[in-house]
């Protein structure tokens, strides 16, 4: 039988990254953001009561939802049009997610596989519930003898989000236009100077989804997850300054830090995800072995 402490958090982790579906949520409060009758996210009731200043950009709530006006009938219209309104919060400082500001767009779209209907300031996505794509990596090593390593970092402790915390030997979220393996080529290379010829032997193999609330706030994800086996005499180097360091860990180390809260949230149900595929949690041995396949693939509906 599995450690049940060690179950027991793992548990509470993905019950946490998927807090949205919980029924004391802030869900039922939330009006649908909706582009063209489409529903692209959630926004909190916080969020719906400013936009009704400006009644040129979105409609006022009506029937659950908030929508954008009809005259803004272009990617192009409606990017610009939501911008103007972001600044103009930002500068009031009327949201406080918004000083994080990073310059950096993402696609608003209803699915992946979609045209986007706009793009829109990464930190802005979580007041409109709008779904962010990323890209992490398993970066592990295997030995002569079969024994499997992983690549773990250490994010920098000036990070805007989780510093200091251990991490994905790569990862980074999808700006709008970009490909996801041009993210991971160009992301292996700036954070941890993996050459494009070793990181583009990088398999996809999976996708994790999950939808959680923080602060009144929806953090709706989607993170495509690829397994690079390293060179046993490849050791990555920090690059960019996003990570202040890289090791090479056991398994049962591993494991074992993924219930503690040394490990950023999402970044642990990606390894998680690589246990369970690469059978180091078996279904005979852990009673909780469903619900971990279950909390690491909830789409947002």
């Amino acid at each position: 039988m599995a450690n049940s402490v060690w179950s027991d958090k793992i548990l509470r982790l993905l019950r946490r990254m998927n807090s949205f579906y919980s029924p004391d949520s802030c869900r039922a409060a939330c009006f649908r953001f909706e582009i063209e009758g489409v529903q692209v996210g959630w926004i909190p009731p916080r969020v719906a009561s400013l936009l009704t200043r400006y009644p040129e950009v979105f409609n006022a709530p009506h029937g659950g939802a908030v929508s954008l006006c009809h005259h803004l009938d272009s990617d192009k219209k409606r990017s610009e049009a939501v911008e103007a309104v972001l600044q103009a919060l930002r500068q009031e400082g009327s949201l406080s997610r918004l000083r994080g500001w990073r310059d950096e767009k993402y696609d608003v779209m209803p699915k992946f596989s979609v045209p986007p209907l706009m793009w829109m300031e990464r930190a802005a996505t979580s007041l409109f519930g709008v779904k962010r794509y990323g890209v992490h990596i398993n970066g592990y090593v295997v030995s002569d003898s079969g024994e499997v390593s992983m690549w773990l970092a250490r994010r920098s402790p000036h990070k805007q989000t989780y510093p200091g915390l251990l991490d994905n030997v790569v990862g980074g979220g999808l700006a709008a236009g970009i490909g996801i393996k041009q993210t991971l080529v160009k992301e292996c290379q700036e954070e941890a100077c993996i050459p494009a010829a070793i990181a583009e032997k990088a398999r996809p193999v999976t996708t994790i989804s999950y939808t959680y609330q923080d602060d009144g706030e929806v953090f709706a994800e989607c993170q495509f997850v690829f397994d690079l086996e390293l060179p046993l005499e490849f050791k990555p180097r920090v690059g960019d300054g996003e990570v202040q360091d890289f090791y090479l860990l056991s398994i049962d180390k591993v494991k074992e830090l993924l219930s503690t809260d040394d490990f950023k949230p999402n970044s642990s149900m990606v390894v998680l995800d690589f246990l369970i595929r690469h059978s180091y949690i078996e279904p005979d041995t852990e009673p909780f072995y469903q619900d971990f396949v279950a909390g690491l693939h909830h789409e947002l509906e």
